[in-house]
């Protein structure tokens, strides 16, 4: 008796235990393994979402003297050797920068010894001119001279025999004939030595006129600023901020701005799968990201139709403009801007999350939810914004969807491949008319 109480005793126990087991782990159910979602029907909104940077629609650009774009001046970058902390609030006519003095010394010196030596070749110009035309005109008097004596010969010689007549003769067309040549001589050296004497007269000029653009030119390399504004350091030729010892040259001019804070806009970059839902128009919720509390609405007023290369990768980004409505004095151009894109908006259609969609090949389905059992629905799919997309055929409002994939889904047949031939109609019409 004892024997079977104890043996009753341990049964009872185990059972307790078993019971005890089932409760803490229950068995799963095959439906546990699965995450469902319920196809929802109402507004849909699709939106773009990107980071992108404050600018000012209008400013006013602080850019290298006007002086230093003579064409006299062989300076074609110069260096900054101060400039004022950016964000410095300036008035009219107050300091912003100075630019390398020592450059422009430089450049002076050798343009005051270049002018120096071409006041000093026009001077021999001149000497040689005089010289050169002074034994000119000694020649011509001395063949004048030479003329009037054959002539006088040739007068004496009336009573003397023919040949002695005809020799004088000779002598005085000889004669004149030298004289001639003497005064072409004379005129065409004439001539050629005013025009050296020009043109080392020229070169003075111009180098006088070199020395005088640099003296110019260094009156102005104390820069300031145009009118009042908050300045903003440009950015040089390699995208780095502007600073004291940045190179400024005369293809990329500016050296700081003063922005108007009363209208700003957002340049951000949009990927190459997305920059074909952005248009013209859109709205556009704009979030600060330095003051998270602050948001403005928006508008995109530009979209590049050239894309370029993301650095360091192989996608491309298109650049895009959006205007910011309103002001605030709390805004400053390079701040990092949160942008919401408002690409379309649809009342009253189907639509699921976007883990509910299942792609093969060119087939878009979802599994739905059938008693106990699952159901491979093809359909057409719409629009999508970062977590749902639209449902345009194949389902209906409140079907249970599966967000993950079935054990058996290899074995489940597709429904709804009417919906796949039109689309596949479709896609070949398309090709068609692109070949055509």
């Amino acid at each position: 008796m004892i024997l079977n109480r104890k043996i009753k005793v341990s049964l009872g126990l185990g059972a307790i235990a078993l019971i005890v087991i089932y409760l803490l782990f229950p068995a799963k159910s095959e439906q546990s393994n699965y995450i469902y979602t319920t196809v929802q029907k109402g507004e849909f909104i699709s939106q773009v979402y990107s980071t992108g940077q404050l600018q000012t629609e209008n400013s006013e650009l602080i850019k290298l003297p006007k002086e230093m774009s003579s064409r006299n001046i062989d300076m074609y970058e110069i260096n900054i050797t101060s400039i004022v902390e950016e964000g410095t609030v300036v008035d009219s006519g107050d300091y912003v920068a100075t630019l390398d003095h020592g450059a422009v010394e430089e450049l002076r010196t050798k343009a005051a010894e270049d002018l120096e030596t071409s006041l000093n070749a026009y001077e021999d110009a001149k000497i040689d001119t005089n010289l050169n035309l002074s034994t000119l005109r000694d020649d011509l008097l001395n063949a004048a001279v030479e003329l009037e004596e054959k002539k006088i010969i040739l007068d004496q010689s009336v009573y003397e025999s023919p040949a002695i007549k005809r020799q004088a003769k000779l002598d005085v067309e000889r004669s004149e004939r030298n004289l001639d040549q003497k005064k072409r001589d004379y005129s065409l050296k004439q001539k050629q030595d005013e025009f050296k004497v020009y043109r080392a007269w020229e070169k003075v000029k111009s180098r006088q006129n070199k020395v005088d653009d640099i003296d110019k030119l260094f009156q102005v390399l104390i820069v300031n600023a145009p009118k009042p504004g908050l300045v903003i350091h440009s950015f040089d030729r390699f995208g780095k901020k502007i600073k004291a010892g940045s190179t400024i040259n005369r293809w990329r001019p500016q050296i700081a701005e003063l922005p108007d804070l009363s209208s700003m806009i957002s340049k951000t970059f949009i990927n190459e799968i997305d920059i074909s839902r952005i248009k013209e128009g859109q709205s556009v919720k704009v979030g600060i990201d330095a003051f998270p509390e602050k948001s403005f609405n928006g508008t995109v007023s530009a979209v590049a139709n050239i894309g370029q290369v993301i650095p360091n990768g192989d996608s491309k980004v298109f650049e895009v403009t959006i205007n910011i409505d309103g002001t605030d004095k709390d805004l400053r151009p390079a701040m990092t801007t949160s942008n919401v894109i408002n690409t379309a908006k649809l009342n009253d259609v189907l639509y699921s999350p976007l883990e509910a969609i299942f792609t093969n090949d060119s087939l878009s389905y979802v599994f739905v939810k059938d008693g106990s059992q699952f159901r491979k629905q093809i359909v057409k799919l719409g629009i999508s914004n970062e977590n749902f997309i639209v449902l345009e055929e194949g389902i209906k409002e409140g079907e249970k969807l599966s967000m993950n994939t079935p054990d058996n889904a290899e074995n489940i047949n597709y429904d709804g491949l009417e919906i796949y031939e039109q689309l596949k109609t479709a896609m070949l019409d398309s090709l068609n008319n692109e070949v055509k």
